[in-house]
């Protein structure tokens, strides 16, 4: 069975090697312990084994491991001016044998990698086991959950890297992938009025009701626009169209 308070006791000790004094390093610890806790609520809520109730809580203190090591050696959380942090993450656990220290029953390893390479991709890759996609599918809203929580109440230098998003544009790319595939391709992100397109778009990623039911008794795709205060009038048109085409699809969702 997995130990799940050991679990947290290692994660403590390896955050030691990083700066809590920086914003962003909080931030990240702060989102992990929430995403544990989240994902340890859905996989209640779905009635699983206590086993696997204690997997999600594990896999989503694991699932961010790799942004300290990505914010200290590339001094950004932006994916693609640096590192694929699942990926990265991945690496620290498996090839460089982090996973050790957790003393965690080899079984779990190929669940928790899976996983972990899969919360931050727009969908979830084909081909894997039941219990795999069932992994994949509560860390992803999980974290999405959390990230939203995290977008309406942190500063938006932390969450976006820049001062503030008033006089940001939109690349008509991005406009168009948000309207007909509900989808963002991350690596064509030009601006970071385009990240914010991209955190509207989870609203089209999420696997179970009860987190469309968080999402709209929390109102967070409102609260995303209200958020950034937009001052360009195009910008504003734009992003109240997409705002209400996430709406309606939430809705159809808790139908």
């Amino acid at each position: 069975m997995i130990n799940i308070e050991n679990a947290k006791k290692v994660f403590k000790e390896y955050i030691k090697n990083y700066d809590i004094n920086d914003g962003r390093i909080a931030l990240k610890v702060a989102h992990i312990l929430r995403v544990s806790s989240i994902s340890k609520k859905i996989a209640t809520s779905l009635n699983l084994s206590e086993e696997d109730i204690k997997l999600a809580e594990l896999i989503g203190l694991l699932h961010d491991i790799g942004r300290f090591e990505q914010v200290k050696k590339y001094n950004t959380f932006i994916d693609k001016n640096s590192i694929n942090h699942g990926e990265y993450g991945v690496k620290i656990l498996f090839e460089d044998n982090l996973i050790k220290k957790f003393n965690i029953e080899e079984k779990y390893y190929k669940i928790i990698k899976t996983a972990i390479l899969n919360h931050n991709k727009s969908g979830i890759e084909k081909g894997l086991t039941e219990k795999e996609l069932l992994h994949s599918k509560i860390i992803k809203d999980s974290d999405k959950l959390d990230i939203f929580y995290v977008l309406l109440t942190d500063t938006i230098e932390n969450t976006y890297g820049c001062p503030t998003l008033e006089q940001e544009i939109f690349s008509d790319e991005i406009v168009r992938e948000f309207k007909e595939e509900h989808v963002i391709d991350y690596k064509k992100r030009e601006t970071y009025g385009d990240i914010w397109i991209s955190h509207v778009a989870y609203a089209f990623d999420f696997y179970y009701k009860s987190s469309y039911i968080v999402i709209n008794e929390n109102d967070y795709i409102n609260k995303l626009l209200q958020r950034v205060q937009f001052k360009n009038p195009k910008t504003i048109e734009t992003a109240k169209e997409l705002v209400d085409i996430a709406n309606d699809y939430i809705d159809e969702q808790l139908k």
